[in-house]
C-alpha cells in the first residue's frame, strides 16, 4: 500500500484589518534597507578611491600623494615628496576602517531585514553567514557594538599614529569615548547573558 502524503501544516487564520494594517507595516523599513545598500556603494568606491590614490603615489604620483596627506589629515614640519612609513600605516587603516564599517552595513542590512522584516529563506545556501542562524534583537546588538569597538579602536590608533598633530583634550575625548564604547557593549553583552539565563529564557 503506498505511502500517504504527509498531513499539511494548518493555515494560519487571517488576520484582522488593524492588525494586518500594523504587521505590513514592517516593510516600511525596506527603503532605509535599500538606503543602507547604496551607502555601502559609496563606501565601495570611497575605498577604491583611496586605494588608486595610494598605489598612484607609491609610483611617485604627486597628486595622489597630496589627495592622500588631505584625507588622512597628515601634517609635517618639511614638505612630503614621497610615500612614508608613516603615511602608508595611516592610509591602511584608513582602508581597514572602511572595510569594518562596510561590514557593519552588512550585519545592519542583512540582521535588520530577516529580523524585523522577512525571512530571506537562505537555509542550506552555501553562502549563508554563520551568526544569521541564530540571529535576534539581543544577538544583533552585541554584535553591533563589538563592531563599533573595532572601528573605534581603528580611529584611536589613527589618532595616536598622528598624534602630533592632534591636541592633548581630542587624544583625550577620543581615549574616554573609546572606553564608554567598550563598557557599554560590556553591559549589553552582560544584559543579554542574564536574559538567556532566566528561566524560560532562550
Amino acid at each position: 500500500m503506498p505511502d500517504s502524503p504527509p498531513p499539511k501544516p494548518p493555515k494560519p487564520p487571517a488576520l484582522r484589518p488593524l492588525p494586518s494594517l500594523i504587521f505590513a507595516s514592517r516593510w516600511l523599513q525596506l527603503p532605509l534597507y535599500l538606503g543602507l545598500i547604496a551607502a555601502q556603494a559609496v563606501y565601495v568606491y570611497h575605498f577604491w578611491v583611496e586605494l588608486v590614490h595610494l598605489l598612484e603615489a607609491a609610483f611617485g604620483n604627486t597628486h595622489a600623494l597630496q589627495a592622500l596627506i588631505t584625507s588622512i589629515g597628515y601634517k609635517s614640519d618639511t614638505t612630503v615628496t614621497h610615500l612614508n612609513e608613516t603615511i602608508i600605516m595611516l592610509v591602511v587603516l584608513a582602508l581597514i576602517d572602511v572595510v569594518m564599517i562596510s561590514n557593519l552595513l552588512i550585519m545592519v542590512i542583512v540582521g535588520g531585514y530577516e529580523t524585523f522584516v522577512s525571512r530571506m529563506n537562505l537555509e542550506d545556501h552555501p553562502d549563508q553567514p554563520e551568526w544569521l542562524d541564530h540571529v535576534n534583537a539581543s544577538v544583533l546588538k552585541v554584535k553591533l557594538g563589538t563592531a563599533i569597538i573595532g572601528i573605534s579602536s581603528i580611529h584611536l590608533l589613527k589618532t595616536f599614529i598622528n598624534a602630533a598633530n592632534y591636541d592633548e583634550k581630542v587624544l583625550l575625548w577620543q581615549t574616554l569615548i573609546h572606553i564608554t564604547f567598550l563598557l557599554s557593549a560590556m553591559a549589553i553583552a552582560y544584559t543579554d547573558r542574564l536574559m538567556s539565563h532566566r528561566p524560560g529564557g532562550h
